[in-house]
């Protein structure tokens, strides 16, 4: 294989650039956004890549090649192009790199998982978890296909890095283009990545926790004990009537997703919808692109940043999208350690040593002057040793007795990279169903899934620890109690015997790890969906049942965002809805629907709410304070009950929802008809009107609105904003704790700048059918747009469609492609002399 390094130190490049510049949907272009390369050195001989990228409007990237290391040479270069700094700031941080230019104070996050901590602690916990022979098996067991894409992801990301060095580009990517960060990737920075992506819902969720644990200084013989650790955290808590805090329950990502077969359609052919909500900001965006290698693969669809292949997406044969999946990527075992030295184990009635590990971090000092700082790490035979603490109760807490480890399914998951690429491979819907359970390498996602004139496809064939309820049971430990609380479903283990470690299933493709018979999926006529509950009622005529507690909860109740994403297909395919034309979908209605910011706690309760409070004109908040309600409640009644960007007065309900949200949703206090197994779609129901905490929660959610710089009567358009763009952009959507299905998510914004800051939920969206002559008929939109530059011409295009509802068309054939009057085209080619 060529040295990619020293390649492309010698390699000759020319860059031609043909086709019309122009405006891209909604954003303006110019000859300046990509201007031509000139380069002087003599190409001879060796050929290493060739590839055509062609950007249609929004920034859209067509890219054909003849093997995938030119799709992937074709792939970076384009990703470079829109998204240069935060791929960069990437690469600083999987290599354990940030302290070392941002310095170690400084904060480092992953908002996909919630993850928040120093730049000092995760470069301790990159390169503790992200080491070569973490990535080797990623290299070693991966498809050829798989590391030809990413070696020329590589060199295409750094002939853009050589271009934007030698001063060309002018104006772009200003945030690092002359910062000494910004370093040229290499071939294991790829693989970095594919572990740090595998590993989002497991062992990066305690990036402080690893980075930070150690043995006691003191001896510490104190034995954890589940009734005062539930004590505590209750105290920790809000209250009696609220749940324990744990940032597993339910990780930050989400998304809704519909497979609709011939029995759902009103066309009688198959429409697939996917719509992650993922984080608008990092590198857990989705970037769109088309890729054609050869007679091999066409396929089209999102991927995360920095993978050069098609994560959610279609082609002529298939449509797929995917949701977090409930369930856990891993295991805590609880270690019985020798009094005497806290850094032994019993395992199988004998003390053995935990791994030991010095890792060195360089650190930035105020001064400019850079120091070293060195911990000593522990592994034991499951992994890494940790801490873990909820709102400050240390729950896994090292002490001469006792320890925590976690064994991590997905850290030795080397399936990841081929389940995706031999995907965009397949020839047929079958094949793709057939691959979800031989390869099995999705590492945390559920998959739904359809074709032209296919049935509707759901799995929940992920990576999941091979741990039977029956083992769980037998291996119990002292804090099996509080985990049953804070995270039902996820197991802490005796690490102490060997009947404790995780099973092997005969039809998995490792082990440890529940096969595909013994992990839920479904074919059906008529539709499949998943909107990040279990798999229970992926469609309720057919609940799935009987599967290990670790892969998801049975006869629970479901979300409200889960409950609208039913209803609105139930009552698509009986007519209850309203829409005209019939019942079933079509791809026009439901585009209307999948967008109509309806919320489903409104439809439950706003009348209730109205009737029972507006007369009283004041009632007590939680402080014991009078709140006059009068105006809220003429603007509630006038309100359209969406947040539209029109819309007015939906922000008064939502803060009434947000405090009324953390009541448990089998408290009397929130829903008078309790929730029936038999009835999830429609249980709980009837708000408790009555109760003082209900009333209470409104009256606080009227003075939280009083309290800002908000009116009442604001439209969502005027305070609903991106929190990504420098101009505003109104977005319409709600929080999934609405009961809405269209999601605009701020988190925790205290409104003091009179606006809600959108920074997370729908992401991609892709609408997929297909044509009489079986060419699929796919719209959508990247929201937040596909360039994280203010510089690129498709920095915000998108997301202004978007925010106007204006479907846009994916271009699929070649004919589509060249009838884009924005049309820009690159021919990629590098030459080595040898």
């Amino acid at each position: 294989m060529i040295n990619r390094t020293y390649a492309f130190g010698v390699a000759a490049a020319t860059l031609l650039l043909s086709g019309c510049f122009g405006g891209g949907g909604g954003g303006d272009s110019s000859p300046q956004a990509t201007p031509p390369v000139t380069d002087n050195r003599v190409a001879v001989d060796q050929q290493l890549y060739r590839a055509t990228l062609t950007r249609t409007s929004f920034g859209i990237p067509h890219i054909k090649a003849d093997d995938f290391a030119g799709m992937g040479y074709a792939y970076g270069y384009a990703q470079a192009e829109d998204n240069l700094c935060l791929l960069a700031e990437d690469t600083l941080t999987i290599r354990g790199l940030r302290s070392r230019y941002l310095g170690a104070d400084g904060v480092f996050n992953i908002p996909a998982n919630g993850t928040t901590t120093t730049n000092l602690n995760a470069d301790f916990f990159w390169r503790f978890a992200a080491t070569p022979d973490a990535i080797a098996p990623l290299k070693t067991e991966s498809d050829p296909e798989v590391l030809e894409a990413s070696s020329g992801y590589v060199d295409g990301f750094n002939r853009y890095l050589e271009e934007i060095r030698s001063g060309e580009h002018s104006g772009r990517h200003q945030a690092c283009r002359d910062a000494d960060w910004l370093l040229p990737m290499e071939d294991d920075d790829m693989y970095r990545r594919y572990f740090r992506l595998a590993v989002l819902a497991s062992s990066s969720v305690f990036v402080e926790g690893i980075a930070t644990a150690a043995p006691p200084a003191l001896p510490d013989l104190n034995l954890p004990v589940a009734e005062d650790l539930l004590t505590q955290l209750e105290a920790a808590g809000a209250g009696d009537s609220e749940p324990l805090p744990f940032p597993l329950g339910e990780l930050s990502i989400g998304s809704n997703m519909y497979g609709l077969s011939a029995g759902a359609s009103q066309t009688g052919e198959s429409i697939l919808f996917g719509n992650p909500h993922f984080p608008w900001q990092k590198t857990e965006r989705l970037y769109l692109a088309h890729l054609k290698v050869g007679d091999d693969a066409e396929i089209m669809g999102a991927a995360l940043y920095g993978l050069p292949a098609v994560l959610i997406g279609f082609n002529e044969h298939f449509a797929w999208s995917h949701t977090v999946s409930t369930a856990y990527r891993f295991t805590f075992y609880e270690l019985t350690l020798n009094p005497l030295n806290p850094t032994q184990y019993l395992y199988e009635g004998e003390y053995i040593d935990m791994t030991r590990e010095e890792v060195s971090v360089d650190k930035l000092e105020a001064d400019g002057s850079v120091t070293t700082e060195t911990r000593t790490l522990y592994r034991s035979k499951y992994g890494p040793m940790l801490n873990f603490s909820v709102s400050g109760v240390p729950v896994l807490n090292w002490s001469s007795l006792k320890a925590y480890t976690l064994r991590d399914a997905n850290a030795e998951n080397s399936r990841l990279l081929n389940q995706f690429f031999r995907w965009n491979r397949a020839d047929s819907f079958e094949e793709f169903v057939s691959l979800h359970g031989s390869v099995l390498g999705v590492p945390w996602v559920n998959t739904v899934a359809t074709g032209p004139g296919k049935q509707a496809y759901y799995g929940d064939l992920t990576v999941v620890p091979n741990v039977p309820d029956a083992k769980v049971t037998e291996c119990t430990t002292a804090l099996s109690p509080v985990f049953d609380q804070l995270a039902t479903g996820l197991p802490v283990l005796d690490g102490s015997r060997a009947a404790c470690e995780w099973d092997s299933d005969a039809d998995a493709p490792a082990e440890g790890v529940f096969g595909p018979g013994n992990l839920p999926s479904m074919l059906r006529d008529d539709w499949v969906h998943n909107c990040n509950d279990s798999y229970w009622i992926t469609n309720p005529d057919q609940p799935l049942t009987g599967f290990a507690a670790i892969i998801g909860d049975e006869e629970t109740p479901r979300t409200l965002r889960t409950r609208k994403c039913m209803q609105q297909v139930i009552q698509r395919l009986d007519g209850s809805d309203g829409l005209p034309g019939g019942t079933g979908f079509d791809l026009a209605n439901l585009q209307q629907t999948v967008l109509s910011s309806e919320l489903l706690s409104e439809q439950m309760a706003r009348q209730q709410v109205l009737d029972a409070y507006c007369p009283l004109g004041t009632l007590m908040s939680s402080s014991g304070s009078p709140v006059n309600i009068t105006e809220a409640c003429e603007v509630l009644s006038a309100w359209d009950g969406t947040h539209n960007v029109t819309s007015v007065g939906g922000h008064i309900w939502r803060e009434f929802w947000r405090n009324l949200n953390p009541l448990p949703v089998e408290s009397p206090d929130k829903w008078l008809t309790p929730f029936d197994p038999a009835d999830p779609v429609n249980t709980p129901a009837n708000l408790n009107v009555l109760s003082p905490l209900v009333q209470a929660a409104f009256a606080d959610g009227v003075k939280r609105i009083q309290d800002s710089p908000i009116a009442m009567d604001a439209t969502m358009g005027d305070i609903q904003v991106s929190g990504i763009h420098e101009t505003p952009i109104p977005v319409f959507g709600g929080e999934g704790f609405e009961g809405s299905f269209t999601i605009a998510s701020s988190r925790s914004d205290d409104l003091s700048d009179g606006t809600y800051d959108v920074t997370f939920g729908n992401s991609y969206i892709q609408t997929v059918t297909w044509r009489e002559d079986g060419t699929p008929l796919a719209e959508g939109f990247v929201t937040y747009s596909q360039s994280t530059d203010p510089a690129s011409p498709w920095f915000s295009d998108m997301t202004e469609a978007y925010s106007q509802k204006r479907w846009i068309r994916f271009p699929w054939t070649d004919r589509e492609i060249a009838a884009d009057p924005n049309q820009v085209r690159y021919q990629l080619v590098e030459l080595a002399i040898p």
